[in-house]
Formats: structure tokens, sequence, C-alpha cells
């Protein structure tokens, strides 16, 4: 006699109710991933980041800690296999800590899960900073409209045109929106709290070690590599969101075109689908740690001004609200197919 079909389920299977919780709602794991997912969203929406003690300020300062201790032991501490084993030694521990404490009661994947999420997403920080940025730029006070942009992109702000704090406040939103936004759901959705905290702790490092400079060239290797691995997928989801939820062809004719020329293979299908969607100029020289850099060209159309960082923070939003919908539906199909 053949086995019975088992219904789909996520990565993590549903847990084992205990008596005393009999009465909770029976759910699948795909639809409690769904549930997790947007309770996690609301919570970012509501609460915005942890004005104290924010879990990526701790982390940085553990990161600083391990970097230290490895390049303590000399040479080889400096080397690209130090630079991994100290990758290892800095997320590591945080990656076991999350699943040891969703396992530590039936019910505690619920906390876990949705306190990862929450402290793993970007996406109210990312709307703060960048209407911290058009707010001024929009009124015209360009000194303070220089200086926000300057807390969000490491290129030197001090001589830009209004034009120019567009162009990099725009950049910084459309590349941040798959790092701290669309690349933290997608690896919740693919392995829950502890693998947004893995996405978002590696990505801290790249930005903390993934430099050419002769300091991490060799050590921050592993971080550069490890954070391209983890972002190839989402980037190119975020890049299709921001397609289909702009001007869709030239986006995609951006994307296919003038992506490749990028130094990051991640960063250059967001930013160029999303100058596309915007029907935007991005792009160009700009100067970072005193040298001039010649950049591709990005998109096309008009030159940004303070409304193109407003509609690229819209375009983040509603790529957050059609992941949702777009998880609920897999979710319903797959309660469908296994009923």
């Amino acid at each position: 006699m053949p086995a019975a079909r088992r219904p789909a389920a996520a990565l993590f299977p549903a847990p084992t109710v205990p008596p005393g919780f009999s009465s909770l709602p029976s759910m699948s794991a795909t639809v409690l991933l769904v549930a997790k997912l947007a309770a996690g969203i609301a919570c970012d929406r509501v609460f915005g980041e942890p004005r104290r003690f924010h879990p990526l300020v701790g982390f940085g300062r553990w990161a600083r800690a391990v970097e230290s201790l490895v390049r303590g032991t000399g040479a080889v501490g400096a080397s690209r296999p130090g630079g991994l084993f100290a990758w290892l030694l800095a997320v590591g521990p945080w990656v076991a800590l999350a699943f040891a404490l969703r396992s530590a009661h039936p019910q505690a994947h619920w906390v876990v899960d949705i306190a990862l999420l929450y402290f793993a997403l970007g996406a109210r920080s990312l709307v703060e900073h960048g209407e911290a940025v058009a707010a001024p730029l929009a009124d015209g006070r360009l000194d303070e409209a220089r200086e926000r942009v300057g807390w969000i992109v490491s290129r030197d702000t001090r001589a830009l045109d209004s034009t120019g704090v567009a162009r990099a406040g725009t950049e910084s939103v459309l590349e941040n929106g798959n790092d701290a936004v669309f690349g933290t759901l997608f690896w919740f959705l693919v392995g829950g709290g502890a693998g947004a905290l893995l996405f978002r702790l590696a990505n801290t490092l790249d930005a903390m070690w993934g430099y050419r400079s002769p300091r991490y060239l060799r050590f921050g290797w592993a971080a550069a590599r490890l954070d391209d691995v983890l972002n190839a997928a989402p980037a190119r989801l975020t890049a299709l969101t921001y397609a289909l939820l702009g001007r869709t062809r030239r986006a995609l004719h951006c994307w296919r075109r003038q992506a490749p020329a990028w130094d990051s293979p991640n960063a250059g299908p967001v930013m160029a689908a999303g100058a596309g969607a915007l029907g935007v100029a991005l792009g160009g020289s700009a100067i970072y740690h005193g040298r001039e850099e010649s950049r591709p060209a990005l998109g096309e159309g008009g030159a940004p001004d303070a409304g193109t960082i407003r509609a690229a923070l819209a375009l983040v939003r509603r790529g957050m609200l059609l992941w949702l919908a777009a998880a609920a539906c897999v979710a319903a199909v797959l309660e469908l197919a296994g009923a």
C-alpha cells in the first residue's frame, strides 16, 4: 500500500503543541511563517529601530573585538583563512543561539522569529533616513541635505549640488532596499528568524570588512564573498520587484544592459533596475575617500531631485506589500494542496 502523501511544509516544521496549549489554533508551517512575516513587518512599522541598545550596534562592537583577537595571532590572522575564521567566529555563535532559543519551548518560535525579523528589518529606518534627505532638499536647505545624505553614503558629500545629493540619496535607498528590506525578507522566508539574522550579520560584516583597502584586501575577502553569495538571489528578486512596480520595460532594459558594467554583481542589478523603474539617470562620477571614481551610468531619464528619493521610498514600500501578498498566496496554495 503506497504511503500517504505528506502536505507541503516550509523549512521549519510546525512545532508540537503541548497539552497546556491545546486551545491554540492549528496552522501549517507555511501559514505560521507568513503570520510571523506580517507580525515582524508590523513591529518594524510601529516601533522602528531601537533607539538604545540596537543589536546591530552591539554586533559591530563584537565584530571589532573578534577582528582584534584574530589579527593578534599574526600573519595568519590577517590572511584569507584568518578572515574566514573571524567571520565564522563573529556570526556563528549568534545564529546558533537563535536556533537554541527557538527550540527552548514549543511556542518560543513565535517570539524568537518575530523578534529577530524586527531587529533585522530596516524598512522604517530606511524611510526615515531617506525622508531626512528629501525634506531639506525640497525646501532648498542644501547644507542640511548634504549633511543628512552623508549619514547614509560613504562618498564625500561636502561639495555636492542638489542633483548630486538627490542622486546619492536615491542610490542609497534603492541599494538599501535590498540590503535592509528584501534580502532580510528573503532569508526569513528561507530560514525563519535565524535566516534573517544570518543575512543581516553577514551584510554588516561586509560593510565593516569588505573593502579593497590594504588592511582588508585579504582579511575581508571572505566577508565580501559570503555577502555576495547570500545576496545573489535576493538582489535579483529586488531588481524584479522594482521592475514590476515601476517602468517595467525600461527597468528590464537597464538591468540587462547596465548591471554587468557595475563592480558589484548584486548592487548592479538592483540599482540599474531601480533607476530604470523610476525613469531617472543615476550613476556617474563620485568622490570616495578623497578620490574621484568614474562609475557606469544607471537608468534612463532626467536628473534626480527630492521627489526621486521619495519615489524610491514608495517603490520599496510597495515592494514589501507585494512580497507579503505573494507569500500569503503561496501559503494559501500550499495549504489547499495539503488539505
